[in-house]
């Protein structure tokens, strides 16, 4: 037995080796270069055997050699290069010449009323990807456009659920007329919620900066044009389904700093002390004078209520979208459902939203092709105007909100100015809801009427309806402090709006260098507001809330309005490019609006841009560093409607008089009309630069622009003596210029599959007032100021605190008071020693985004900053009272034994410090993480066993990290906002776990 062991042993030793020896005569060292087009060498080319785990790079002369078997398949690759499979068919020795990926140039860009190369394009337009959208958790479209593009100012509001973010394309313009971009979607002009539109449902975003990208929108187009692109079906494609889904935790950033009960305590008494009527020598009876009996018996049980940890508690957001989309070679189709639901960390707030896209496009015939988009959108937003916040921190901490039975106490200090926060809370107490719907509809039927000429019909519907609804009782903190019975008010309003568009299009290129592209429109659009309200008090059954109006005992309010506008418009662009060197972009738009008087209804706004592929350049042949090296320059005018309709007729208002010794109504002017109101004009100067090198290694753009907006429409005000207070009037002059840098590398890829990709860009705008009219050079009530940002903070300088009695009374203050700046020196506070404090206007701006992947694993963090603004703080004058009435802000006061030069010493006869706007400005520089982001992807092998294309699960965390001196030294929680930091929904954090699944 051991004999017959041994020999087997022996046999398989035997056969093992021998395996070993074939497999070893079988493999072949195979070597050779790897060159580019232009024969110069490649350097770190990955060489690998497919199917393999055995590779290697080239050297310093491209070469390679590498042992591979003879039926093998070597795989080349590296970046800015097509990769290559070839067979090694026995050969020993193999050189390989790359094909330049040139993907990037020949990506297709929305440049409006069509699409354009990269390459080609002649105005600064900047481009947000799917992929780019959906990297971080976002509500709407807008907020995916933070910090992650060179020019776009975005600024989230407030926390509160439905909120949209205020949006700047290369900053401020106009001084009173409207300064957001223009949406388009799907080439129809989008009016309105930017929250009706789905992010799961846009495939790209292209956003129009220079005049030449928007002067084609005309009139609309001076404060920048967003291009929104939706999902469309695939041709000759199996039917895809998709489905995404996420549920997020959400929770406040932090608490904002309150007093407790022993700082609120000392707080009051030191207030009193103030003013000598506390006495610290008996201070039992010092606390009953300046305490009332509930507060006492609260002091003694040592009651300490933290009223922000009983109104915040965890929120949730959740999302779901569920796709299918496909195609034919004829027909293509796409449709989604979706689903979204952010419950804010106050009860009463919410947004819920129901969506419906459909897209299909088919042709018919050889010539000719039809399609639609539709989307449909429901929500309902709670709590729009609900500010919890508000309530819970003037509470005293020494407040409690339950008497011994467990019941809400309705005054829980006696304080009839302080009800109760959670009253609110209680179901039925205070309702409020927005219902709206809309429909948005794109269809469009195009066709080849000759080689290279199309003709092409737009046409857009827009319907939208809003239901609001606010019911008040009796017993809800508002009333309760104001008095009364309860109260309600219903507003209604109806939208249709609709957009026809008439394009034709040439484009043909001559002797294989000549491209010409011709593009005409004759369009028309058209909106229809119709809109109600009603406000009543006296609701008999609390329980109808504001669906019986008619029942109430009185009615304080009823108004109805329409409004109507009509843009008719002609337009005409020319794109020409010379050898793929030289191109020129002509365009001129002509827009007539009803909103102006006769004679002013016309404007026209014309550009030209100029664009020089100097890579294509023969002296720029074999250089190899260079992939894309593209110049471009640009100059227009682009306008802003500025008003609303009617504007240009005056207004009347109803007033009573006496007529016969009876009391009658009738009508006065109360807006002087001006029928040579005219638009607001742009004139824009854009200077950019693109480039690649290193094989896209690296690569952005370089613009730096200069605009000048006249005719700004402001206010002239008149004599009290004329009957008028104003008349608005074209006059004032601002500018914008700035520099934006964007950046795109790939720092490392692998042949491991390890790879980490960046997106950085920053960019400076400078606002300035050139002119306010009427040679003036200041708007104080405004603060318009020439010379200056378009929105500056103008108030006295604080410099301290007071700290002795002798010098505050220089200026006839006292000790512990706040100390302003004597700026003119004369040892008096005037309005003339007030100043230019800063602007909500950054020094600059910026955002990155950092990518690795590794395998089925991807990590992504997204960042931005916004540096050298300056931000008003309303908790610093609101909640800072420093009176002892009202609970107060956790500050360092002064006092006495403690001679704090931060905030003044609390004082019980003033409700709030004597100039107390100084102690609310502060440094608005911050840097955040957008989000955080991993996820992992299921092997392919694993896939295919399933029979589906993918699955990715993620964890993501939104805003885990700010940076600011407003939150890390003063306290704050959250610095981001437009001007003013107000009292509204907490800032939040978000922990979010999802799956993205294609079938």
């Amino acid at each position: 037995m051991k004999n017959t062991l041994s020999k087997t042993g022996v046999i398989l030793l035997y056969l093992l080796l021998l395996g070993t020896l074939i497999r070893a005569q079988q493999l072949v060292n195979l070597s050779g270069r790897v060159t580019s087009p232009d024969g110069n060498p490649v350097i770190g080319a990955t060489v690998a055997v497919k199917g393999k785990s055995t590779g290697t790079v080239t050297d310093a002369m491209g070469a390679y050699k590498l042992k591979v078997s003879p039926g093998a398949t070597i795989v080349i690759s590296f970046i800015g290069y097509l990769q290559q499979e070839i067979p090694v068919n026995n050969r020993t020795t193999l050189d390989v010449k790359l094909a330049e990926d040139n993907k990037k140039l020949e990506e297709v860009v929305v440049v409006g009323y069509g699409q354009q190369k990269k390459k080609d394009v002649t105005g600064s337009i900047a481009s947000i990807s799917s992929k780019a959208i959906m990297e971080v958790p976002v509500t709407n479209a807008q907020q995916a456009l933070q910090g992650r593009t060179p020019g776009i100012d975005v600024i989230n509001n407030s926390a509160k659920p439905g909120d949209e973010p205020r949006v700047r394309v290369r900053g401020t313009r106009s001084l009173s007329a409207g300064n957001d971009p223009l949406y388009v979607v799907d080439g129809i002009p989008f009016a309105g919620a930017m929250n009706d539109i789905n992010p799961s449902d846009i495939s790209s975003m292209d956003i129009l900066k220079d005049a030449s990208a928007t002067a084609i929108y005309g009139s609309r187009g001076a404060n920048g044009v967003v291009l929104i692109t939706s999902r469309k079906g695939k041709s000759a494609s199996r039917p895809v389904v998709s489905y995404s889904g996420i549920y997020g935790y959400v929770h406040a950033l932090g608490r904002t700093d309150m007093m407790d009960s022993q700082q609120y305590i000392e707080m009051k008494r030191e207030a009193y002390r103030t003013t000598g009527t506390y006495d610290d020598n008996n201070p039992a009876a010092a606390d009953a004078k300046i305490f009332n009996t509930t507060e006492l018996a609260n002091i003694k049980r040592g009651v300490n209520t933290d009223w922000q940890d009983l109104l915040i508690s965890s929120g949730w957001q959740t999302r779901h979208s569920l796709g299918v989309s496909g195609g034919t070679d004829k027909t293509r189709y796409s449709v989604t459902g979706g689903y979204f639901k952010d419950q804010g960390v106050l009860k009463l707030q919410s947004y819920e939203r129901y969506n419906l896209h459909v897209a299909v496009d088919q042709e018919i015939g050889k010539r000719i092709t039809v399609g639609t988009s539709m989307s449909a959108a429901y929500s309902t937003r709670k709590g729009s105007s609900y500010n919890g916040m508000g309530d819970a921190l003037k509470m005293l901490p020494i407040a409690d909100p339950y008497d011994a039975n467990g019941h809400l106490i309705t005054y829980p200090t006696g304080d009839n100015q302080q009800p109760n926060a959670l009253l609110n809370y209680v179901p039925g107490n205070r309702v409020e809801n927005l219902y709206h719907l809309r429909f948005f509809n794109s269809l469009y039927g195009e066709v080849a009427i000759l080689d290279g000429l199309k003709y092409r019909l737009n046409v857009g519907t827009d319907l939208q309806q809003n239901n609001y609804g606010l019911f008040l009782g009796k017993n809800s903190t508002d009333l309760l402090i104001g008095g009364g019975d309860a109260t309600a008010t219903k507003q209604s309003q109806f939208v249709w709006a609709y957009t026809i568009e008439n394009l034709l299009t040439y484009n043909k290129t001559f002797h294989e260098k000549h491209n010409l592209g011709v593009t005409a429109l004759y369009s028309v659009q058209r909106q229809r507001e119709d809109s109600s309200s009603a406000s009543v008090r006296g609701i008999p059954v609390e329980w109808q809330e504001y669906y019986g109006l008619g029942q109430a005992a009185n009615v304080t309010g009823i108004g109805s309005s329409l409004g109507t506008w009509t843009i008719l418009s002609y337009m005409g662009r020319v794109n020409y490019g010379y050898d793929d060197r030289y191109l020129v972009t002509l365009t001129v738009r002509a827009d007539g609006s009803s909103r102006f008087a006769p004679g002013h209804k016309w404007g026209y706004f014309p550009s030209v841009a100029l664009g020089w592929n100097i890579t294509k350049e023969r002296f720029m042949q074999g250089t190899g560093f260079f992939d894309n090296l593209k110049l471009r320059a640009s100059y227009g005018k682009i306008g802003n409607t500025g008003i609303p309709p009617y504007a240009t007729q005056g207004l009347l208002g109803r007033t009573t008089y006496a007529f016969n010794n009876k009391g009658t109504l009738g009508y006065s002017p109360i807006l002087l009309r001006n029928p040579n109101l005219t638009w607001e004009t742009t004139t824009s100067t854009n200077i950019g630069l693109d480039f690649s090198v290193l094989k896209g290694r690296i690569s952005g753009t370089v613009d730096v622009y200069k605009q000048k907006t006249t005719d700004l429409l402001l206010q002239k005000f008149l004599p009290y003596s004329n009957g008028f207070d104003y008349v608005l009037e074209n006059t004032g002059v601002t500018q914008n210029k700035g520099i934006e840098i964007g950046l795109s590398t790939v720092n490392i890829e692998t042949k491991s599959g390890f790879s980490w990709t960046m997106d950085v860009n920053f960019f400076v705008n400078r606002e300035k007032i050139l002119a306010l009219g009427e040679g003036k050079t200041q708007d104080v009530g405004n603060g318009w100021f020439v010379g200056q940002p378009t929105y500056v903070y103008y108030d006295y300088k604080k410099v301290g605190i007071w700290q002795t009695e002798e010098a505050a009374q220089v200026y006839k203050q006292h000790q512990g008071e706040i100390q302003l700046a004597d700026v003119n020196g004369d040892k008096a506070i005037t309005d003339k020693d007030r100043v230019i404090l800063g602007s909500s206007q950054p020094k600059w701006s910026g955002g990155m985004t950092q990518r690795f992947s590794y395998k089925g694993f991807d990590f992504s963090v997204v960042a931005f900053a916004r540096m050298g603004s300056m931000i008003k703080s309303d908790f610093y004058a609101t909640y800072n009272t420093l009176f002892g009435r009202y609970n107060n802000l956790d500050v360092e006061y002064f006092t006495p034994s403690h001679p704090s030069n931060a905030f003044p010493r609390p004082n019980s006869n003033q409700e709030r410090p004597n100039n107390y706007n100084t102690l609310s400005y502060f440094d608005g520089s911050y840097f955040k993480i957008r989000n955080i982001g991993l996820g992992y992807s299921l092997p392919k092998k694993l896939m295919d066993r399933w029979q589906m294309e993918s699955v990715r699960f993620s964890v993501d965390v939104k805003q885990p990290l700010i940076i600011a001196p407003y939150r890390q030294k003063w306290k704050g929680i959250d610095p981001e906002d437009v001007n003013l930091i107000g009292i509204d929904a907490p800032a939040t954090w978000m922990l979010q776990f999802g799956v993205n699944a294609t079938f």
